[in-house]
Order: C-alpha cells, then structure tokens, then sequence
C-alpha cells in the first residue's frame, strides 16, 4: 500500500442510489483489501450493531407505517450514532480500514434531496450523531433511478422502492451528484451501469486511491 499510514485508520464509505450495487461492491472491496494484507471491517448502515439493526427493520419495512422525513431522519441518525460510537470509531482508533455501505450522504440524499428537509439542520443533525466523523474516500455508484429500481427483485423492495414515486429517485440521484460535485475530493463517481466486474475495477482503483493519501 506504498504511504497507507497504517498508525491512522480509514473509513471508505459506497453510496448511490436503488440498485446500484452497494452490498455486492462493499463485500468484494473489503476481500480484495484483505488479500492485500490490510486490516478492514465491513459494516452497514443502517445497521452493524444491535440496536441498528432493529432500526434498520423498522426503517425498511414495507409495511411499516407511513414516516414522515424528518422523523426517518433522527431514526437514521440513531442508528448511525450507535454504529459510529460502537463500531467505526474503535475500528479506526485502532488503526483498521473501515468500509461502510451507506453513511450520512444517503441521509442528506433521501431526507434532503429526495423529501424536501433542510440540508443545513440534516448536516447539523449528521455532526451531532457522526460527532463530526466523515469518511476519508466515498465512492458514489451511479446510475439512472429506472435501472436501479429494475434491478431489484419484488422481494428484495423496501419501504424506499415500495412507497416512493421515480420523481422521488430521481430527485435522489441527483442530490448524490450534486454532492459529489460539492466535495470533489472525497468523492469518487462509478459508472454503476457497466458489467460487475469493470464497476468493481473502479471501485477498486477509487478506494485505492483513497488509501494511498497522506491523511488530514
């Protein structure tokens, strides 16, 4: 890994939209590290603790109740506070590389840029549940939300493709590009539309890339 300062962990998160791949992009990254001989934990949000992981049945039920935005949002950021204090924090205190599909960005994009709620009170909101933790390297798999939404099996829909309109996606994607545009340093974009294996390649030379930086 050349300058990977391994004193100082790393957090490497995949965002994107429905159907881009995060789940299958984040187990194969963190295998492909491992067998380079770094350190990782592969975590999830919402989920990767106990109390997450309730959070993440109740948040993506597609029986659950209607939720309104800025509720999902507190809800998500509970979820997160536990799984940054438990789990991401001790993991990069301790020096490994952590590699988390989904952070804070998937709430500025869904509750923000998707539902209408404030941008500056979810950032806020973020700093508080994260306390200011944001990850090193993100890499954004993009593709257009009628692809993704193909993607996925009946059975595998949430709440999220089971009760929001393609505007709603729609307004998603672009919110993570307009992200991305925003933070062009962090940020890494994949075209999520090619074949499994070039989407990786990418994914693979981004979290690289990432790595391989003098930390901050």
């Amino acid at each position: 890994m050349g300058s990977l300062d391994r004193q100082r962990g790393r957090f490497l998160t995949l965002e994107g939209p429905e159907g881009a791949g995060k789940t299958l992009m984040a187990g194969r990254l963190a295998d492909a590290l491992r067998m380079r001989g770094v350190d990782v934990l592969l975590t999830r949000e919402p989920g990767g603790t106990r109390l997450g992981e309730r959070l993440r049945d109740l948040l993506l039920a597609r029986d659950s109740v209607h939720i309104d935005p800025l509720v999902d949002a507190l809800l998500f950021n509970a979820a997160r506070a536990q799984l940054v204090s438990e789990v991401v924090r001790p993991a990069l205190e301790a020096g490994r590389v952590v590699v988390c599909a989904r952070f804070a960005d998937s709430t500025l994009a869904y509750q923000g840029y998707g539902a209408g709620v404030d941008i500056d009170a979810l950032r806020e909101l973020a700093a508080v549940a994260t306390g200011g933790l944001a990850p090193d390297r993100t890499i954004l798999l993009d593709l257009p939300p009628e692809d993704g939404l193909r993607r996925k099996a009946p059975d595998d829909h949430t709440r999220f493709e089971a009760a929001f309109d393609l505007d709603f996606h729609r307004r998603v994607r672009n919110g993570f590009l307009d992200l991305a545009r925003r933070e062009p340093a962090r940020f890494a974009v994949v075209d999520a539309l090619r074949g499994v294996d070039e989407v990786f390649a990418g994914v693979l030379s981004a979290a690289l890339q990432g790595l391989a930086r003098t930390p901050a």
